[in-house]
């Protein structure tokens, strides 16, 4: 299986950029999934590939992931749509185990909620699955976590400017995570 994530972060960052899994750029997460691995080459098909089919092609490049680049491609679409939407920054509250981790929620907001849907939808096409069923849709509450000293204040405004694909195991490993598609607002 494969760990993955899209976010929209608030912080300036590059398409490859690795970072430690305890030191995140500040970002809105849209939604947490695992994926099995499947056969990309049938485009469309969603097929799980056998353990030792998942090798890439010779001469593809190694930097080349099918599984990311396809769902890249499926997503696409509605992340391009919410592009340069614009949210704000509510009060401030506490989640995860007894409220330990503090948060700023973000203001309910029609182009949000429809980009989280929309990528549920998606995720809920592919072989694996959402790995917080309850924090979504309906139960979708989006927030930016406060990281140190990094953190949204109420009233702040920013733009879905930078959404991304995140593996949140790259190459097998857990302690980092690596941007794998990055879309961004053109500043036409």
């Amino acid at each position: 299986m494969r760990n993955l994530i899209a976010v929209a972060f608030v912080e300036p960052v590059a398409e490859g950029l690795e970072f430690p899994r305890d030191d995140w750029p500040l970002h809105l997460t849209l939604v947490k999934f695992d994926v099995v691995k499947f056969d990309v080459v049938k485009f469309g098909a969603v097929e799980p590939r056998e353990e030792a089919g998942t090798e890439p092609e010779p001469d593809a490049p190694a930097s080349v992931d099918p599984l990311a680049e396809r769902i890249a491609t499926l997503m696409a679409d509605p992340v391009t749509a919410a592009l340069g939407c614009r949210l704000s920054v509510d009060g401030e509250a506490g989640f995860g185990r007894a409220g330990s981790i503090p948060v700023n929620l973000i203001e309910p907001s029609e182009e949000l909620q429809f980009l989280h849907n929309e990528l549920v939808r998606i995720v809920e096409q592919l072989p694996g699955r959402i790995s917080t069923p309850a924090y979504t849709l309906e139960g979708y509450r989006p927030h930016v976590s406060h990281h140190g000293d990094k953190r949204l204040q109420q009233g702040d405004t920013f733009a879905l400017d930078r959404i991304a694909l995140v593996d949140m195991a790259p190459d097998g490993g857990h302690a980092t995570r690596r941007i794998l598609k990055l879309w961004t607002e053109d500043p036409a």
